[in-house]
Formats: C-alpha cells, structure tokens, sequence
C-alpha cells in the first residue's frame, strides 16, 4: 500500500512532505513489532497515526485500545492498565482485568505517556522487556503480548533530565520515534484541510457551501494553529454555522479566531488608536529616523556635485542644512561609536567655498542619548503631559513611565 492509498483510506489531507514522511515511516514500521514513540502538537493527530500502524500490522484483527494517561487519576491507573483483585482496596468489589490483558494478542496506544506516575512506569517498564505484569493486590505473574505504540505532545527528554520520566522506559518506547509535523509547517495543507471540514460540515448542517476570499485563504496560511488541526476543524465548523455570507472575507474571518490567539497573527497589536510599541521597536524607530537624515544629506551633497558646487539655491531651500560636505563614522569605541560631519561654515550662502576650513561637529550616536533626546522632546513638546508624549512617541503610557524612571530624566 503506497502513501496516497494510506491518505485515502484513513481520510488524511495533504501534500507535505513531512505528513509524507511520517505516513512512509508509519508504513514501513507497522508489519513489525517494534515500539513506537509518535511525538507531535496537541491536536496534530497522533491517535490517526496509531490506527495506521496496528491496521496494516499483522495485528489488525487483534483488539485496539486507546488509553488517555493523563485522564486516569494517579491512585487508579495501576488498576486500570493492569487490572485487580478483589479487596485489593477499598471499592474493588470484584476482581478486574486491566487493559493490558484485555488488548492481549492486539495493539494498546498509551496517548500522553508522560504524564505516567514513576510507579507506573517501572510496570511499563517490565511489560516492554519481558510482557508480565501483575494485577493489583495479586502475586501471581500474568502474561501479555500487547504491542505498545506511545504517544507525547511534550518533550520526553526533558522529562528525563528532570527525573520525572524512567531514562530506561524512554529508550525502550523510543524504538522507532515518529514526529508529526504541526499545522504551521503544512502551510500549504491549511487550505485543502479548511475545504473538507467546510464541505463535510455543510453536508451534515445542509446549508450553502463556504467560499473563502483570496484575504480569508491568505489569512488562514499565515495563522501558527496552535490548535492544529482540531482548531482547524473547530473554525470551519462554527464558520459553517455562523456565518450568514457564504464568501466569508478574511475580516469576517477573524471573529471565529479566539481571542487569546490575536498575537499569532500577522498583524500588530492596537492600544486605543495608537499601536504599543515594545522597547526593542524604540530602538528601531530612532535607527530609522537616523537612516532618513543620512539619506537626505546624502541627496543635498549629490545636488552640490550636480550644481558643480554652487550651493546658492541649495542652502535657500534647506535652511537647516548647514553646509555638510561628508561624514565618517568613528568605530574605534563599538559600544558607543560617534558620528563626526565635516563641514566649511560659510560666511553666506553666495560666498561658498571648497578651500574654507573645515569645522568638526561631533555628535553622539548612543541609543540610550538618542532614546533620551526624543523621550524629552516629546515632553517638551506637550509641556510634560506623558499621555500625550506617550502617543507622540507611539508606546504605552506605562513604557514611558519606566523609561523616564531607568533614564532617571525626572
């Protein structure tokens, strides 16, 4: 069975070639009987890939059992793999099987095997490595041949070096580890899985199908999913439902998105009318204004050369251009370098002449002056109200207030 007969048998979507490779290991290692390790994003669909391997593995007509590791509460999950026996505890009425016993001959998917109690694991352990185990409150030995495939959406290693996960049980479920991508590396996927999820749900809901605009698709590519593909599926549905306009715009769009995820996308954040600007963005801005009065020096010393030196017109039109014929900048300091303009002062702007004497102006090119200068211009300007030179300098009111504090401009 090649790849796109696995797709089309198990309803998968897609054209990646990561979901292509994990699919092809999938294939290749289900007629074994080895361990699986399939590390993945919460709602990547990982319990798809366990399916994949026990159906085309010789023990596809053996029993299937998928056990959530996390949702069994930590003083039942002995009983719960392994089984009991009765008056092992208060409440064991009767004697139990567990789900290894009840898997025997077939495949059992541990999903989010991290979260196993170290107790647990140590059982887990003893399954992988010789296949007994004993029930809850027995001493009798019991057998099992049960192929375990395990399933995290955390960082296992990590687990180990924290100590709460068996370095020994890792290596042993990790056998063959199986990593599914996240939506946000199936870019070009998004759209193909949001157009079965809109057409299936417009089947179920009997209602007009859903057409995206070229925003709304864009939209959707450039979303991170931190859901994944059941976050996916989710939107298209309340899309499905919800939406009156059938071409649904990528504004319309955004009402389906939750709120606590507006960060993930391409867009910046808004303050009232005024964008909040980070510290780092400060820094920028300044840099940038900085690159623009280069970029105008430069094109007034390119008009001189043109004009073959006569700057009579020139300095009527610029007033604020006091001559300057080039700069340097001085790097002999890298944390603080200076910017030296080397300029003749003419006596006017008809008496201009190459062969004056050059006067050195140096300025400071210190982020921290810069940042300082504008932080007191804009107070200046607005003759101390913050709010107000907050919105000038484009931050939030509180960011001025700590850069007027650690500035110690009071």
């Amino acid at each position: 069975m090649d790849i796109q007969d696995i797709k089309n048998r198990f309803g998968i979507i897609g054209g990646s070639p990561l979901l292509n490779r994990a699919i092809d290991t999938a294939r290749q290692v289900a007629p074994t009987d080895m361990s699986v390790l399939i590390t993945g994003e919460s709602g990547s669909g990982k319990e798809v890939f366990s399916h994949i391997i026990h159906q085309l593995s010789a023990r596809k007509h053996g029993p299937f059992i998928a056990v959530n590791c996390g949702a069994i509460p930590e003083g039942t999950i002995d009983s719960e793999l392994f089984g009991h026996e009765k008056g092992s505890f208060t409440g064991a009425h009767e004697a139990r099987k567990g789900y290894f016993e009840v898997a025997n001959g077939g495949t059992i998917f541990l999903d989010e095997v991290a979260e196993l109690p170290l107790g647990t694991q140590a059982r887990l352990l003893r399954i992988l490595e010789s296949g007994e185990y004993l029930r809850v409150g027995s001493s009798k030995v019991q057998k099992t041949d049960v192929r375990i495939i395990a399933a995290t959406n955390v960082d296992v290693y990590n687990s180990v070096r924290n100590g709460k996960f068996r370095e020994d049980l890792y290596y042993r479920l990790n056998t063959v580890p199986l990593r599914i991508p996240s939506l946000s590396e199936r870019k070009e996927d998004v759209y193909l899985l949001f157009r079965k999820f809109a057409a299936d749900f417009s089947d179920k809901y009997r209602s007009p199908s859903i057409q995206l605009e070229p925003d709304a698709i864009q939209l959707l590519s450039n979303y991170s999913w931190p859901g994944n593909v059941r976050q996916l599926k989710n939107i298209a549905e309340q899309v499905c439902v919800l939406e009156k306009d059938r071409n649904v715009s990528a504004q319309a769009l955004l009402n389906y998105i939750p709120n606590e995820q507006n960060n993930n996308l391409p867009m910046a954040i808004k303050n009232g009318n005024k964008e909040d600007f980070s510290e780092r963005d400060i820094l920028y801005k300044v840099l940038f204004d900085m690159k623009k009065d280069m970029m105008e020096l430069k094109k007034l010393v390119a008009e001189i050369i043109q004009n073959g030196g006569n700057t009579a017109h020139i300095m009527a039109d610029n007033p604020q251009f006091i001559n300057q014929l080039y700069q340097e900048v001085d790097l002999s300091n890298p944390t603080e370098p200076t910017l030296t303009i080397k300029h003749p002062v003419a006596n006017n702007a008809t008496d201009f002449n190459y062969a004056h004497d050059a006067e050195e102006v140096e300025e400071s090119l210190s982020l921290i002056d810069k940042e300082s200068d504008l932080i007191k211009k804009a107070l200046k300007k607005h003759k101390g109200k913050r709010k107000f030179a907050a919105q000038e300098l484009g931050i939030s009111e509180r960011t001025l207030y700590r850069k007027i504090k650690e500035l110690n401009l009071n």
